[in-house]
């Protein structure tokens, strides 16, 4: 199977989330499996969502959205077009995958695929439905996938290279145990945003989706601002508003619940919506309903502190304060070509 048929199965795949998501029908796949499969698939959120109650069938659909658009054939032509993928010796990749955020480990799952190599995926105990069913929508799409795809609950073995995401602890194990692997290993980072009052009421209802998507749980959820010196939240606590909704879901709110109290028995200064705290810190990973602030000085000492805090940081979402930054709005919706912890897997995969 050459580069182009893989890239073919996998905007068929793209089409199948789009058909499914408009309940509409343009995969290719014999109507009968068609509907067979968004059937199952329907099943499948729901399994997903009563096992794993953070994954809302709500946010489960913003990954899928994601993935529909991310994998339109020109998208993924445009992404490899600057590799010179043309593996004859696959290798096997085993890729530890996170459970944090609905089907997280899929852009690994992709690019080892399109690689030319095989995958062994050893999935979370949180996210470990919804994978193995785009995966058989994929071989059904195209059978010569099947010998490239493995899952495992077990020890990983028989494996010439690895992937692994987790904590900053259990990276530490990676490193250890892979150590004798070609590896990549990912640690804790989150992502900031830079505010200078000038905002529009529109970036920040934008911003919330990139404090509030999934709960706030994921690498590229804005956990920490930045916000200059005697900054007035009236407008960021209006915007942030339009998100209370997030309120009524039960482990938020116990979650909410939990850690105002928390702050306030410890006579820590808060700022608090009803659904939100707020929190003078300096760290980066801030609680789930929490976002920790801190004031700067000038953007460009803010620069400077940023810079040396890159490992810490997952992305910066600003408006016209690095050539770097995301668009407000725009955290939870990365390219192919975003690479997390700024790694590119495709180069690395075709190294080993």
């Amino acid at each position: 199977m050459d580069l182009k048929q893989r890239i073919t199965a996998f905007a068929n795949l793209g089409q199948f989330l789009t058909d499914f998501l408009s309940k509409d029908e343009k995969t290719g796949l014999k109507l009968a499996d068609y509907n067979l499969l968004t059937e199952e698939f329907e099943a499948v959120i729901d399994a997903a969502y009563r096992a794993n109650s953070w994954f809302t069938p709500e946010h489960i659909n913003l990954a899928l959205n994601s993935w529909a658009d991310a994998l339109k054939q020109e998208n993924l032509k445009n992404w490899l077009e600057p590799y010179a993928i043309n593996t004859q010796n696959p290798k096997t990749v085993a890729v530890i995958m996170a459970g944090n955020l609905p089907l997280v480990g899929f852009h690994d799952f992709v690019s080892v695929l399109l690689s030319g190599h095989h995958i062994l995926a050893k999935l979370s105990s949180d996210d470990k439905l919804l994978m193995p069913f785009l995966a058989k929508v994929l071989i059904q799409l195209e059978p010569a996938f099947a010998e490239a795809i493995s899952f495992t609950d077990k020890k990983l073995t028989h494996h010439d290279a690895v992937i692994a995401t987790g904590s900053n602890n259990s990276a530490r194990y990676f490193e250890y145990y892979f150590k004798d692997k070609p590896h990549i290993i990912r640690k804790n980072r989150n992502a900031v945003a830079v505010l200078t009052g000038n905002e529009t009421h529109e970036q920040l209802v934008a911003l919330g989706n990139d404090i509030f998507s999934y709960f706030g749980m994921g690498c590229r959820s804005v956990s920490k601002l930045f916000v200059p010196k005697a900054y007035n939240f009236d407008a960021f606590f209006k915007a942030m508003y339009e998100h209370k909704e997030v309120i009524h879901h039960h482990k938020y709110a116990n979650n909410y619940d939990y850690n105002k109290a928390v702050y306030l028995m410890s006579l820590f200064p808060i700022l608090d919506n009803e659904f939100m705290v707020l929190k003078e810190d300096e760290n980066f990973s801030s609680p789930i309903s929490v976002v920790f602030y801190e004031y700067y000085e000038s953007q460009d000492s803010l620069k400077a502190y940023l810079e040396a805090k890159t490992e810490e940081i997952q992305c910066i979402v600003a408006s016209g304060f690095d050539a770097g930054e995301i668009a407000f709005g725009q955290a939870q919706k990365p390219k192919l070509h975003d690479y997390a912890d700024g790694v590119d897997t495709v180069a690395f995969l075709l190294k080993i």
